[in-house]
């Protein structure tokens, strides 16, 4: 009950943060994330402090469906929608190249990692704020990505702008998503599984 009774408050917190330029720390449908505007290159750049992350490193983006990813991604080959209506776990993609996006959020030669989110949260909070989000690990760049709430370090809880409660209490051992790389001509290779 708890966690229904937040669920509205922290949809209503997040937008208000991501409008205002902030980053929030939030439940995804794989690992817990540090999450902005994927469009803002300023709250991009705080993801990037946050993390100690070098900004050469390219982030992942969660997007609420095909026609937001139309959007953010040049040329979609068919396959892409092939492989993520067979899988059963959360994959992310890399294109060969994303567009209307931040500077620093695609890789530096072009290519973005994108999943289409289908946990109830995310999915309500994108489709609300009509922007793709960045998703990248809870974690300062080079330590373990926390498998759920209780395992993030109190140094990124105190960065985020706001603290979904949402899910806090969920103690599963999540991980994070399989990564598939395709290029223009719909070939694949798998990054991570």
């Amino acid at each position: 009950m708890k966690q229904e009774m937040n669920f509205e408050d922290d949809i209503r917190n997040s937008l208000k943060t991501l409008r205002d330029g902030g980053v929030i720390l939030y439940p995804t449908d794989t690992i817990w994330g540090l999450g902005c505007d994927a469009t803002n290159q300023a709250a991009v750049e705080k993801i990037f402090r946050i993390k100690s992350r070098c900004e050469g490193r390219s982030l992942i983006v969660l997007v609420d469906g095909d026609a937001m990813l139309e959007r953010y991604v040049r040329d979609i080959p068919e396959i892409v929608f092939e492989l993520t209506s067979v899988s059963d776990t959360p994959i992310t993609i890399v294109y060969p190249e994303g567009k209307n996006l931040a500077p620093g959020v695609c890789n530096e030669d072009g290519s973005i990692g994108i999943r289409i989110c289908s946990e109830p949260f995310c999915n309500e909070l994108i489709t609300r704020f009509r922007r793709p989000i960045i998703s990248t690990s809870a974690n300062i760049s080079g330590k373990p990505s926390p498998s759920n709430f209780g395992e993030i370090e109190d140094e990124i809880i105190k960065s985020a702008g706001y603290v979904v409660t949402y899910r806090q209490e969920d103690y599963r051992k999540n991980k994070p998503s399989s990564v598939i790389k395709i290029d223009k001509n719909g070939a694949f290779k798998i990054i991570r599984m």
